[in-house]
């Protein structure tokens, strides 16, 4: 991870000099204070040096009058329906809203709606499993049958935990439904009918492996079910009542949660989609949101989403070990819950994160430009848009820079409309 950590030391450096000088009899008092103005000296040109190369190697914020201009025009020109957050160093530089979150009743996204989140469940996740690795609870490199020793799949003595988060288990594929058109035809049974997370492990997600553990990537809900049921045995809770005590309370987070098909949410947009044959926009398909489970059946706002970056990147969540292991790209540039790979902004070269999520006509992405403490989030009530292209000029925009190139078109994880799956490149 090449995140940059500017740490000024002059003060300890100092201090231990001045803590030395009383080591010297009083009669050498004046080579004492000419040691000392010697030492000042030093250290402010150390500190003055250290301010002038964080100046050259961070970027200047960026207008808010031109990003907010550029925001606008993007969100108007494409159609596109939520809401945009941009965070830098926890300050934020815009905040907006745009269109409809209930389209019968022409009620309008605003400053405290909610989204379905989508996948963006799979960050936390891999933060609870990453915990509970450092707690030393777990071992990421041992197989799953030893934390879910009734666990019917063929992959149980093989496949390690480590393989489940970065999406390389062999795991059969929880999701067959390929496209909007299959699933208005034949229907989403995983999702349309109700399951126990148990059951939909047992039902869906036990059949023998379809390649060699690791040797593949396959994005796999299947892959996070399981993480999520290893999560509930370890702390003898629902993952939800984990999510809540370790990440949700320590975090603040008061707009964020995991949806059920019996609860209303206040305040949480509808979503909308884009059937094959119509190009007008139609409500989503009726399922059963607690059937993502730990792979995808949160809600969030941008506010909460940028402050759950924030407590990631900071420290708040996991150390800097567990981060770095989060985030280093693995196949398909697949982190352990995100996406990770370099980008190229006006010659200069960054690291970007993302975790992109969509279901039917949700769609949401959080997008951290690590070195410059850059978050983005953008989240969306109708598929009307493309935020995997949104959310890559937005970052680039806000730094203040014009691309010098992009990193596969930054089209990473463009999900199926309709199941949730994230192939490398849709």
């Amino acid at each position: 991870m090449r995140c940059l950590r500017i740490k000024t030391i002059t003060a300890a450096a100092l201090a231990a000099m001045l803590a030395s000088s009383t080591a010297f009899a009083q009669g050498a008092a004046a080579p004492r204070d000419r040691a000392q103005a010697a030492w000042k000296q030093a250290a402010s040109k150390q500190a003055a040096s250290k301010q002038a190369a964080a100046k050259q190697s961070t970027p200047a914020p960026a207008d808010p009058a031109p990003l907010t201009a550029f925001v606008d025009d993007y969100a108007h020109q494409h159609d596109f329906s939520g809401s945009v957050l941009i965070v830098e160093h926890g300050k934020p530089l815009l905040a907006r809203q745009y269109g409809l979150a209930n389209r019968a009743f022409a009620i309008r996204n605003d400053a405290s709606t909610k989204y379905k989140i989508a996948s963006i469940t799979k960050a936390f996740t891999a933060v609870l499993i990453l915990q509970l690795h450092e707690q030393g609870r777990l071992d990421l490199d041992a197989p799953m049958r030893r934390y879910l020793p009734d666990y019917r799949g063929s992959g149980g003595d093989w496949v390690t935990l480590r393989q489940l988060l970065n999406h390389t288990s062999g795991l059969v594929n929880f999701d067959q439904v390929t496209d909007a058109a299959q699933a208005i035809r034949s229907g989403l049974p995983n999702y349309q009918l109700p399951h126990t997370a148990r059951q939909l492990a047992d039902d869906y997600c036990s059949g023998d492996l379809v390649h060699e553990p690791g040797a593949k990537f396959d994005y796999n809900n299947c892959d996070y079910i399981a993480l999520g049921l290893i999560i509930e045995r370890a702390y003898g809770q629902p993952y939800e009542q984990v999510l809540q005590q370790r990440i949700i309370d320590p975090l603040g987070l008061k707009d964020t949660g995991v949806l059920h098909q019996r609860d209303i949410v206040a305040g949480l947009a509808d979503t909308y989609f884009r059937r094959d044959d119509g190009k007008a926009l139609t409500p989503d398909l009726p399922a059963y949101p607690e059937n993502w489970y730990a792979a995808g059946a949160m809600y969030s706002t941008p506010r909460d989403l940028a402050t759950f970056a924030d407590g990631w990147f900071g420290g708040r969540l996991v150390g800097d070990k567990a981060l770095a292991a989060m985030i280093a790209p693995g196949l398909d540039d697949y982190g352990f819950g995100v996406w990770s790979y370099p980008v190229r902004i006006d010659g200069r070269r960054y690291h970007a994160v993302k975790r992109p999520g969509r279901i039917m006509g949700a769609q949401a992405q959080l997008y951290r430009i690590v070195e410059a403490g850059l978050t983005v989030v953008v989240l969306a009530n109708t598929d009307a848009t493309d935020l995997d292209e949104f959310v890559a000029r937005i970052g680039k925009h806000a730094l203040g820079k014009q691309a010098a190139g992009e990193h596969a078109g930054d089209q990473h994880a463009s999900d199926k409309p309709a199941i949730d799956r994230a192939p490398p490149h849709d």
